[in-house]
């Protein structure tokens, strides 16, 4: 990486964020996707309170909300881009250019995070709107642990864009285990309320520290009741989604490389061929 790649990176990103923006059947989808699903739960069941505290189940459920946002664009959307990039043969032709590569994943990343950035702000608007939601009680945890939830995963993703055999693949391998995350995590309901060795398997995972996080920035200390162990784990939550990010960021470049060392014309096409017969 240098400041060139890095420069042409974020240029690429953002004008990548801006044709999104414009993208009318983009700007549908996440409407409707997330913050449409977001909105019919929160009308239905948001004035309730969680089980045994007085928290709102809606402050509850729109944090659960950020935390799967995160998640699921650096776990799914951005590996299936990388994907479908592949495919088409993107990476291929950025193999021969210089810092083709470091910038292409900078831009990547890059409009990863503006689409988080506004689906997320789209989250809290509707949740204060149509719920009541109340701001954070502690912006600095609320930063810092959107910040290092989002480096936790963006590595990952782009790990595991280089190993699915193609977008389709990706969405269907990818579904079901982030369904099942998302239930089990503690982001929809207190994961206290699972099993234990459901307690225990969602803690191996960064969207249960993610989500912990958030609830500490914006839930009241009630809702200990219904956490592990009584604690919010602040430290444990820093520990965890650093360690994921380390292994994302050294597992990714390696990955990366070897997949681009890999690619040549002759299977670009197989792969097209593939495709066209499928």
């Amino acid at each position: 990486m240098n400041v060139r790649a890095l420069r042409i990176g974020l240029r690429r990103g953002w004008a990548e964020h801006l044709h999104l923006i414009k993208d009318r059947k983009e700007l549908i989808t996440t409407a409707i996707g997330t913050v449409g699903t977001f909105a019919l739960l929160m009308l239905f069941i948001g004035d309730g309170s969680v089980k045994g505290t007085s928290a709102s189940q809606g402050t509850f459920m729109m944090i659960g909300f950020l935390a799967f946002t995160v998640f699921s664009n650096g776990l799914m959307t951005l590996p299936m881009a990388i994907a479908a990039d592949r495919e088409e043969g993107t990476l291929l032709r950025l193999r021969i250019v210089p810092g083709g590569i470091p910038a292409y994943l900078v831009g990547r990343g890059v409009t990863v995070l503006c689409q988080i950035l506004v689906q997320s702000v789209l989250i809290v608007v509707t949740g204060v709107a149509l719920g009541g939601v109340t701001l954070p009680r502690d912006w600095t945890t609320l930063v810092w642990v959107t910040v290092l939830g989002t480096v936790a995963v963006v590595p990952l993703g782009a790990t595991i864009g280089c190993l699915v055999p193609g977008p389709k693949a990706a969405a269907g391998i990818l579904g079901l285990p982030m369904m099942i995350l998302m239930i089990t995590s503690g982001v929809m309901v207190p994961v206290t309320y699972m099993p234990e060795f459901v307690q225990w398997i969602s803690q191996a995972f960064p969207l249960y520290w993610h989500g912990l996080g958030l609830r500490a920035a914006f839930m009241p200390d009630s809702v200990l009741a219904v956490e592990i162990g009584g604690s919010w784990r602040l430290p444990w939550v820093a520990a965890a989604l650093a360690l994921w990010a380390v292994v994302g960021m050294l597992l990714a470049p390696k990955l990366i490389r070897r997949v681009t060392r890999r690619e040549s014309g002759s299977r670009l096409a197989e792969r097209q061929l593939a495709a066209q017969g499928s």
